[in-house]
């Protein structure tokens, strides 16, 4: 199997963050003076706060500044830790070889769980009076949040990453995702987490100050899971830069990506 990034500073299979993502071209700026602090976060004409800018945890991955967040403590739970008992025996199939990421697929959310990262680090968000339009460097792919009040599209086919629409809560941007293909998985790098086409995401998007914002998110998906799964908050930082790079993927492999497991009729919880 042959698989390649076409970027010079990467090659293999994405089977390790360090090849999903441009590991040399971005770098974190230098620690900021305890004095300097953010300012407050800006808002838009419309007073709803302004999400827009490059995010990512202070570097990018393999660079100076990367954290992929608090170690302390007991290991948070993850989504196949939920599986129905089906579903773990199914996922002991399944290995390296079977995560559809090596077939240039993206991932359903995000192997960092933040879901504008999907299989890399950094994001970008660009706001506009009626949506939100999210970036993300790997694989050069992106999703429209509209926050206009219109409801989900009933007319289009599932996707990759669920169709997505947003609502303000205060200055919080609440943002409801449906209508998923379930050839994908939830996560990548070998981290086995196959989903069904019931996987439902709310995510929760505050933009704490100038700098920081902050994203929640529960995922539910009723066909695979015992309950919902509560994603642990994420706490991102303003990068130094306002344009994310391309990093683009190349599949040599012909095999066909498998299909989604069916659960046993008797599993599946309505």
């Amino acid at each position: 199997m042959k698989h390649s990034m076409m970027l010079s500073a990467i090659s293999g299979a994405l089977l390790c963050f360090a090849s999903a993502t441009p590991v040399l071209a971005q770098t974190g700026a230098p620690a900021a003076s305890e004095s300097n602090a953010p300012g407050p976060a800006p808002h838009t004409a419309d007073g709803h706060p302004d999400l827009s800018g490059v995010w990512w945890r202070g570097g990018d991955i393999g660079g100076r500044g990367f954290a992929l967040g608090p170690r302390d403590g007991p290991k948070p739970i993850s989504f196949s830790d939920l599986y129905q008992p089906w579903a773990a025996a199914h996922a002991k199939t399944l290995a390296d070889k079977d995560d559809p990421t090596v077939h240039c697929l993206p991932t359903a959310f995000g192997t960092l769980n933040v879901s504008m990262f999907d299989v890399g680090a950094v994001g970008q968000i660009v706001q506009t009076p009626k949506m939100l339009i999210v970036l993300t460097e790997t694989f050069h792919g992106f999703q429209i949040i509209p926050f206009d009040g219109r409801p989900h599209r009933d007319t289009v086919p599932p996707s990759y990453r669920g169709d997505a629409v947003g609502h303000w809560e205060g200055d919080t941007l609440v943002v409801d995702k449906t209508n998923f293909t379930p050839n994908t998985w939830l996560s990548a790098e070998g981290r086995v987490s196959f989903h069904s086409d019931a996987l439902h995401v709310v995510e929760r998007y505050r933009r704490v100050d100038a700098k920081t914002l902050e994203i929640e998110a529960t995922v539910e998906d009723p066909k695979v899971l015992t309950k919902p799964w509560t994603v642990p908050k994420q706490t991102l930082t303003l990068a130094p830069f306002d344009q994310i790079m391309e990093l683009a993927c190349s599949d040599d492999d012909i095999q066909k990506v498998p299909d989604a497991p069916e659960p046993p009729k008797s599993s599946a919880k309505n």
